[in-house]
């Protein structure tokens, strides 16, 4: 093989290699400790017939974090200043990181949101009342929203579970990352505060989906 034919080729398989790459980018979004709650729940913390504000949209269409704060509670210490996500969910659940667990001494439990029989109560305390949940405290399992599009594109279904590489200065493999398939997504992958410092990661970082 001529020397111009393998400098071409060795360009070709860069390029193709670049864009397989590109079609597997998945945008990184952090989540620290947060609360989701029923509407009957924000009632008793803030009073019957209040609403719950927006401060800032969310990625995820539709979803937003509110103005609203309230501490949460455990047996050891609590943390004050915890943001509220919106809207309201049928049952009220706190996020935490397996760190922030230790410090409320609640048994870390890494769950699928919404997935939370068995897992530790907590107490929550608002301005107005308190709610003490009988179970609901969750480390979020680490996951990625993506569209029908996308799932199609990376070749992936709702509920597979996929290995992801971290991108940066301590790259780093994750496995055990669950996808989840919505037209009412957006492609992004979510960690939790520990996940995301332990690899120097920040919002809008990049993850590649291993295939």
């Amino acid at each position: 093989m001529k020397q111009e034919e393998l400098i071409n080729l060795i360009c070709k398989k860069v390029v193709e290699k670049l864009n397989d790459l590109e079609a597997y980018k998945i945008p990184i979004g952090v989540s620290n400790r947060h609360v989701h709650l029923s509407r009957e729940h924000y009632e008793i913390l803030f009073g019957k017939n209040t609403v719950l504000t927006k401060k800032v949209d969310l990625k995820q269409p539709g979803q937003f974090a509110a103005n609203e704060v309230v501490t949460i509670k455990g047996p050891k210490g609590e943390f004050k200043k915890v943001r509220i996500l919106g809207p309201f969910r049928d049952k009220s659940q706190v996020e935490i990181s397996v760190t922030d667990s230790f410090r409320l001494g609640v048994k870390p439990m890494i769950k699928e949101s919404g997935q939370l029989e068995g897992t530790p109560g907590i107490e929550i305390i608002g301005p107005e009342g308190s709610v003490t949940l009988e179970c609901g405290t969750i480390v979020a399992l680490r996951h990625i929203h993506m569209t029908p599009e996308d799932a199609r594109r990376m070749d992936v279904k709702d509920g597979d579970l996929v290995d992801v590489q971290l991108m940066g200065p301590r790259k780093a493999l994750l496995s055990n990352v669950l996808v989840r398939v919505s037209d009412k997504y957006k492609l992004e992958m979510h960690l939790d505060m520990d996940e995301a410092n332990s690899a120097f990661i920040k919002n809008n970082d990049i993850a590649i989906l291993k295939k």
